[in-house]
């Protein structure tokens, strides 16, 4: 297991960290790789997701449910275990606790299901103009010059492009809203597992920048943390092409925000619904909202 070839691309890196060592039939290890600040939950969710699948015979995964219990580190190996809680003739329950440093950081159940017919109904897909054209979408919008390099330098070591179709945010009064595509920088192979651990991964980006749009917060005077986290794949995990992600945070109270997001295919199929709870701190002092 290692990610430490600096010819690597973006993506080559996050895929050799997709690729757990086995060490026992329920148990794996990660390798977080190297880095500055905190881990990316959206890693160890990726991760997570993995360790379930190599732990599931037949089914594509349809739903997950996940607790960010504590910061993940930069290089220190991460420790997986897999309960194996159902094998059903349909659906099949996965949990996952990864622990690091001797301690959980991260709790994932989740469910596997096999090919159904039956009923299928979907409400319009937001009309939205696609990303050819569209600005690069950034976490942020600084005016420090040393803040506006550390977002180039991640969007380059980045191996999920964004672009934003709303770089203003929504209008003054309006419901906290960002929409933006978001595209692998690569081609995946095809294998279900990396579709749906890549999409957990890009599932977690940017949903709390959501919900502190309202309150003009900016670079260093906020802290947060996702809490817990929730996909239903409404369709077999696939990204191999542009998916529409939008998010709204339709209440927030107690430095708890709720995001809602939806992902949706070029051709309007909606393939998924994430929910997250998030942790949005002031300073000491700070007026709130």
């Amino acid at each position: 297991m290692t990610t430490d070839d600096t010819t690597q691309t973006p993506l080559d890196r996050l895929l050799a960290q997709l690729e757990l060592d086995r060490l026992d039939r329920d148990l794996f290890l990660g390798d977080p790789g190297k880095g500055e600040n905190r881990l990316f939950g959206g890693l160890v969710a990726a991760q997570s997701v993995v360790a379930a699948y190599r732990t599931v015979d037949e089914g594509e995964i349809h739903s997950l449910h996940a607790y960010f219990l504590r910061p993940g580190r930069h290089g220190v190996p991460i420790r997986y275990v897999v309960y194996r809680i159902r094998d059903g003739r349909t659906f099949t329950t996965r949990d996952v606790v990864a622990h690091q440093g001797g301690e959980a950081i991260f709790n994932l159940s989740c469910s596997f299901t096999k090919p159904e017919e039956g009923i299928s109904h979907a409400e319009p897909p937001p009309d939205l103009p696609g990303p050819e054209g569209l600005p690069e979408w950034e976490f942020a919008r600084p005016d420090r010059h040393e803040d506006r390099e550390m977002i180039r330098r991640w969007e380059r070591q980045s191996a999920v492009e964004v672009r934003t179709v709303d770089p203003d945010g929504p209008p003054a009064g309006d419901i906290p809203r960002r929409r933006v595509w978001m595209r692998v920088k690569g081609a995946l192979p095809d294998e279900p597992v990396l579709h749906a651990a890549l999409m957990a991964y890009a599932s977690d980006r940017g949903l709390i920048a959501t919900a502190r749009m309202p309150h003009g917060m900016q670079r260093g005077n906020w802290s947060g943390a996702s809490l817990d986290h929730a996909i239903w794949f409404h369709r077999p995990p696939r990204f191999d092409d542009w998916l529409l992600f939008t998010s709204e945070s339709p209440v927030a109270h107690a430095a708890r925000a709720l995001i809602f997001g939806q992902m949706y295919r070029p051709d309007g199929t909606r393939v998924a619904s994430v929910v997250q709870e998030g942790l949005i701190r002031m300073p000491r002092g700070a007026a709130g909202s």
